[in-house]
């Protein structure tokens, strides 16, 4: 794709991050990457692969330049201290908040078309004194972003989420007529600009068993779910529910449905990851740039070992180039 500039993090330094942007770097790609990162630590970890690297070092204001099979255009950022795979170090958490940071700024700053993000440990972040619960909510607060919404996809699914990283007893308190109104929007919204739809189909599950079946195991669907797809399908939008969410994922459904709305975070994710683990992509949508990332963790036994799977990875690369083309046609 031409005159495009992907933002790839790498991640946590000790993970499969890197392994995946070096295993990656082997192929051709139709627009310019710049990996942030250590370049020593990329060199490393393609030695124990036994795969060539050539860094090329990146500047800001240089043209646009795509790089060869076995090069990668380095945006340097330093470890804080030498890491080995499948070891974790806290003080290295410090040099994985500052890649996100500088890659969300330069997106805001139009000098990067989209953001690809390497898979990070919360655990290690958080033991190191850095509060932080996620990419999603990250990058919301350094774009300034009031609301966000998290969706996955792989071929055949997208699942968009009402509430993301929260505590199951904290998720019936969460789920209000405001937020929902504003996830749905978002949600309709990219359907549309982000993936090409013309009339898309949302469908919304319910919060409780057998979607609180008329009221008898809960009330959440008739006074605040059901209330607010009544109101946007006044205004067009083709938003049905709210349905159990036993039945919602089966064959026939899914059919109909371009996305589904989940309540949370592991109503829709089990579904998901099951049929399309190791090739699905985590989007945030409601940002004002394009932003994709793996599904899967930093998988701390597989770095340095050649065994890590690129499947998803490659796929959260292909989905923010259709999301680029997508906004381009319809500009």
């Amino acid at each position: 794709m031409r005159h495009a500039r992907l933002a790839i993090t790498s991640g946590e330094p000790a993970g499969i991050g890197p392994d995946l942007i070096v295993q990656l770097a082997q192929q051709h790609w139709p627009m310019q990457w710049v990996v942030l990162g250590d370049p020593l630590l990329l060199v490393q970890r393609a030695e124990q692969l036994n795969l060539p690297l050539e860094i090329l070092p990146y500047e800001t204001d240089a043209p646009e330049h795509i790089a060869q099979p076995g090069q990668l255009h380095v945006l340097q950022i330093h470890l804080r201290q030498p890491t080995q795979p499948g070891l974790l170090n806290p003080a290295n958490a410090d040099y994985v908040i500052e890649m996100i940071t500088r890659a969300t700024q330069g997106c805001l700053d139009k000098e990067f078309s989209a953001l690809i993000t390497g898979p990070v440990h919360k655990g290690i972040i958080n033991e190191a004194g850095l509060k932080f619960s996620g990419h999603t909510e990250l990058l919301a607060e350094l774009s300034q972003t009031k609301q966000v919404v998290m969706m996955l996809a792989t071929p055949g699914l997208r699942v968009a989420l009402a509430t993301t990283h929260l505590p199951l007893a904290q998720v019936p308190k969460a789920i209000t007529s405001s937020l929902l109104e504003k996830v749905m929007r978002i949600t309709y919204q990219a359907l549309e600009q982000d993936f090409a739809i013309e009339k898309p189909r949302l469908f919304v599950a319910g919060l409780n068993p057998h979607a609180g079946e008329d009221g008898h195991m809960g009330r959440e669907e008739i006074d605040i779910i059901q209330p607010v797809i009544e109101q946007l399908q006044t205004e067009g939008m083709d938003i049905r529910g709210c349905y159990p969410a036993d039945t919602l994922f089966t064959p026939n459904k899914l059919q109909q449905a371009d996305a589904i709305l989940a309540m949370y975070h592991d109503q829709g994710l089990p579904v998901l990851k099951h049929l399309g683990f190791g090739n699905a992509v985590n989007i945030t949508l409601g940002l004002p740039f394009i932003r994709t990332s793996v599904d899967h963790g930093t998988a701390l036994e597989l770095a340095g070992t050649g065994k890590a799977d690129t499947g998803s990875f490659h796929y959260a690369i292909q989905v923010a180039q259709e999301m680029l083309e997508a906004q381009r046609e319809r500009a």
